[in-house]
């Protein structure tokens, strides 16, 4: 038996925890899939080489796999959704890309009564492996019409799992999970988190389950709970706030459906106090149902009011100082906590 001398070991280490962007992890696991799995294929709007799509995480696939294999469509996200949800049907497993979360409306007939309902209409005969890879521009400046996150209609359709990463590891790890699942993935990516979330990726087939949480930071005084970029603003507060002596808690949640329940549970049923984060329209927000459940749950065991931070019920505006006040930031998370002691 051999043994790695310590400076080899620290240099292997070093090696599998390289620091990479979203957009980077996010193609090194398209390109591990395909390696990997012949029936792995992409397509999407603008894809290909040289451009490798809007954001150009698929730069480089469509040379390395050929265009069979990393599609470019038509400007149609019906088409795109029918042909993935047909190959998907007939043993492929496609990544479809639809490039801004809004256009999934475009697309909602095939998503929601056909890839959502396939295995139950079918008795579980016909699964659906097929991941929908979207994202939102909330924050940058793209407009109302390109900045929603319609995370919560999507986690109400039963059949459709929801996958939203807010780290780059992640990211790699998710997309892969979400690849190799026999049901249909919608994954959920913030674009404003393509360059700016960047951490320590692990090396090759990296794998992270769905439906499992992660503490981000433990507390023992209040429970913060997000999801996507906003999981970043809820650090940023929960340090800031530990110099005032509250402990917070961050719990990211990483997967809607499915949902670590038991983590919400346990966390907040310890710290007795919870404000829960999203970028979504505050009235109707996935964020009421987690509300719902932690009250049914722990009705009586709480502290204080079951608080939530979202966006105000008006359009996502343009305006780049209305759309910073329009985000759910730090000062509004805070004041959400503090009210709370």
């Amino acid at each position: 038996m051999t043994t790695q001398s310590a400076p080899a070991a620290r240099a292997a280490a070093a090696e599998n925890q390289r620091v990479l962007g979203m957009s980077q992890a996010l193609g090194e696991a398209l390109d591990i899939a395909m390696a990997q799995d012949e029936t792995v294929f992409e397509l999407g709007e603008d894809i290909h080489d040289p451009t490798g799509g809007g954001f150009g995480l698929h730069r480089g696939l469509s040379t390395k796999y050929g265009l069979e294999r990393v599609r470019p469509t038509p400007i149609s996200e019906q088409a795109i959704m029918g042909a993935a949800i047909g190959a998907a049907m007939t043993g492929m497993r496609p990544v479809a890309e639809i490039m801004l979360m809004n256009f999934l409306s475009v697309c909602a007939d095939q998503l929601v009564n056909h890839a959502a309902k396939l295995r139950y209409m079918s008795g579980g005969q016909t699964h659906v492996p097929l991941v929908v890879r979207t994202t939102t521009g909330a924050g940058g400046g793209f407009g109302a019409q390109h900045s929603d996150m319609l995370e919560g209609p999507l986690a109400h359709t039963p059949g459709l799992k929801v996958v939203v990463p807010s780290t780059a590891a992640d990211a790699k790890g998710l997309l892969l999970s979400s690849i190799f699942d026999d049901d249909p993935v919608v994954f959920v990516e913030m674009s404003r988190l393509y360059y700016t979330a960047k951490d320590h990726v692990p090396e090759g087939d990296h794998r992270v389950p769905l439906g499992k949480a992660r503490t981000v930071r433990a507390g023992r005084d209040v429970t913060l709970v997000s999801w996507g970029r906003q999981v970043h603003d809820c650090a940023k507060v929960a340090d800031r706030l530990a110099g005032q002596g509250i402990d917070a808690e961050v719990l990211d949640l990483r997967t809607l459906t499915p949902l670590d329940r038991d983590a919400i549970m346990e966390s907040v049923g310890r710290t007795k106090r919870v404000v829960i984060v999203h970028e979504a329209v505050r009235r109707g927000g996935f964020g009421a149902e987690l509300a719902a459940d932690i009250g049914e749950e722990l009705y009586g065991e709480l502290s204080g009011p079951i608080r939530r931070v979202g966006a105000p019920e008006t359009p996502v505006p343009y305006a780049s100082n209305l759309e910073a006040e329009y985000m759910p930031h730090e000062g509004r998370i805070e004041a959400a906590v503090t009210s709370l002691f």
